[in-house]
């Protein structure tokens, strides 16, 4: 072309979690059985959503309103519903005009990266999920900045090097958090995240929580949402259905905003991610307007609670087999769905690699482990995924130096899942060997 078209660097990220499924979908074609550990849709994995909810949302689509647009920020008595939730908490006080509903967190997290100036920059975990990675990249036009979960410490933060980052990088306006964490299933204790704000004060920034499974939190684990200790901070916290109904072909999340007025820079900030939701008009309707209804339905927590307990039952199966290899880094997930696993370092090469009876099935992950700048735990990855079928995500796809690989636990039959890490465990050990 004429003109550069894109950023230097940033026509060559990837998003890796879904990058894996056109090479697992080849390898499907040559007749590989996969278990899709790589994703987290439950509804991928089997789960049955409950008849009184498809009833709720069926009576939805039977109302004339829920075909029309609604108010930008979202439907009314909606965004009056989640007010009373946060608020009989006690921390943060929002009213409606604090809440600005989106197609989806993917959509509102491009909002807010894209409406910060590139000189602002927003401190990000690692391992950190890649669409908040790739937003921050992609506003910035810079190589993302990290503070450290620590694989050895039970992925806890390393909150030194975070005050060191943000001391020494004075275009640090704002610290992300996603709690509790995707990709490594750690859950923040209050105690942390209370030290977090209190940096963010200090320092005169403002918090970015992702909290779409605050709700799903297990193994004796406790947290609490951004807004029990935000104080007088300003935060936005992002939370959805796509996980806790689970529904996320709805693609319907929102955010809410903390302190929005406390700061005149942050309250023309939160206005410009309002006005470009106006450039939409609105997010889709029909799945906000049914909110309220699922979240009060009588039978709504004992199902959630049950969903929850199938997470523990899998977290723990895949965590017994895995920490019995001792080349690995494994921590219990204790929320969300997924589990992230280090290799020691040192441990991989490109070298190892399992044998493939398949010809074809050979040939074709051969060819992408020769290519120029794979990762040695991408290597794993195709390795495995060819030899097993098992197809997870390489750790270093997460914005992390770490050679690992992240699975989830949304197997519904514990005895699949056992099969599924019983293997991984042995293969683990074969390639390791190899």
């Amino acid at each position: 072309m004429r003109v550069q078209l894109v950023p230097p660097g940033t026509g060559e990220l990837t998003y890796e979690i879904r990058n894996i499924v056109n090479v697992a979908e080849k390898l499907q074609k040559c007749g590989v059985t996969i278990n899709w550990e790589n994703i987290g849709d439950p509804i991928v994995k089997g789960e049955q959503i409950p008849a009184w909810m498809k009833r709720i949302v069926a009576d939805a689509v039977m109302q004339n309103d829920t075909w029309g647009y609604c108010h930008t920020r979202g439907v009314l008595k909606t965004r009056e519903f989640i007010c009373e939730q946060t608020n009989s908490r006690g921390g943060a006080h929002i009213t409606p005009e604090d809440i600005i509903f989106f197609n989806g967190l993917g959509d509102a997290i491009a909002k807010i990266y894209g409406c910060l100036t590139p000189e602002a920059r927003v401190l990000m975990p690692s391992p950190s999920y890649t669409t908040h990675t790739l937003g921050e990249i992609g506003h910035a036009h810079a190589p993302s900045l990290h503070f450290r979960l620590n694989p050895e410490s039970g992925w806890a933060p390393d909150l030194e090097e975070l005050r060191a980052q943000v001391r020494n990088n004075p275009g640090v306006c704002a610290i992300m958090i996603i709690n509790p964490d995707n990709p490594t299933g750690m859950v923040y204790p209050r105690e942390t995240l209370q030290a977090i704000v209190d940096i963010a004060r200090e320092f005169g920034l403002f918090i970015i929580a992702d909290e779409v499974y605050t709700k799903v939190v297990y193994n004796g684990q406790t947290t609490v949402p951004i807004s029990d200790v935000i104080g007088d901070v300003p935060a936005i916290s992002l939370k959805g259905i796509s996980k806790e109904f689970p529904w996320p072909g709805s693609r319907c999340g929102w955010i809410e905003v903390y302190n929005g007025q406390s700061d005149d820079q942050f309250r023309k900030y939160i206005n410009l991610i309002l006005t470009a939701k106006m450039n939409e008009v609105c997010s889709t309707t029909l799945p906000q307007s049914v909110i309220p209804a699922i979240m009060q339905h009588p039978e709504y927590q004992t199902y959630l609670r049950e969903r929850i307990a199938l997470y523990e039952t899998s977290s723990n199966i895949t965590y017994n087999f895995l920490k019995e290899v001792p080349e690995l880094l494994v921590n219990r997930t204790n929320g969300a769905f997924y589990m992230a696993v280090a290799f020691r370092d040192g441990v991989l090469n490109n070298r190892q690699s399992l044998p493939i009876a398949d010809n074809e099935v050979r040939s074709l992950v051969e060819s992408l482990v020769n290519q120029p700048g794979v990762s040695p735990d991408k290597r794993f990855v195709y390795y495995t995924l060819a030899a097993t079928g098992i197809c997870t995500v390489p750790l270093s796809s997460f914005a992390t130096s770490l050679q690992g690989f992240r699975v989830t636990l949304l197997e519904r039959d514990p005895a699949e899942t056992e099969r599924i890490y019983r293997t991984l465990a042995e293969k683990i050990r074969q390639y390791i060997a190899s």
